[in-house]
Parts: structure tokens; sequence; C-alpha cells
């Protein structure tokens, strides 16, 4: 099992208008835990370059935040990429991420 300590994106979220909320800013914590699955996979969907995807599973220990806020994760930072969570699960005392493609989206 490796070991793992980076960054954990949180997209805190507001009312852009009546009734549609958007991404407003990026909170970045960091995290300590473990790298528990490592996999990769690439998913050719009529592109003419497949996409790149991971299938990681990463536990973290977690703070009172990262309790409070596990539903707003966005992206992990890992090997030097933003990688999208797909699933959280909490598993007190820690957070289990799945990943899945790159990220994209906004940043800090």
């Amino acid at each position: 099992m490796a070991r793992y300590s980076g960054v954990i994106g949180y997209a805190e979220q507001g009312e852009f208008i009546d009734g549609v909320w958007e991404n407003q800013s990026i909170v970045e914590k960091h995290y300590y835990g473990d790298v528990n699955r490592i996999n990769r996979r690439l998913q050719n969907e009529s592109n003419v370059l497949p996409n790149l995807s991971v299938g990681n599973t990463i536990s973290v220990v977690a703070d009172a935040y990262a309790y409070q806020h596990f539903h707003n994760i966005i992206y992990v930072e890992w090997q030097g990429t933003k990688w999208v969570v797909t699933n959280v699960d909490v598993e007190r005392p820690r957070l289990t991420l799945s990943l899945g493609g790159v990220y994209n989206g906004p940043q800090s």
C-alpha cells in the first residue's frame, strides 16, 4: 500500500440567480492517507484519442471540515495531476475517495 499526501479540492456553491446554483470558489485542503488501489484504463468512445481514466481509491484521515463537506469534494491531486472524485465513502475516521478521469474544471 502506497502512502498519500496531497490536496483535495472542495467546491463551494452559491446561488447564481433564483434557483440556479453553481460552483463559486474552490477550497483546497491538504490531507494524508493511503492509496489502496492503483489501476488505469483507456476509454475509446469514438474519439480520435482515448480518454485516460484511473480506478484508484485513496483513503485519507479526515478532519471535521472533511466530514462536514465530503459532498463538495470534486478533485484530488495525485502524482502531479488533479483527478475527478467519483465516489466518497465515509468510514470514520477516514474518507475513501474513488478517482475517475482527469479534472479540467475550475481550480483555486
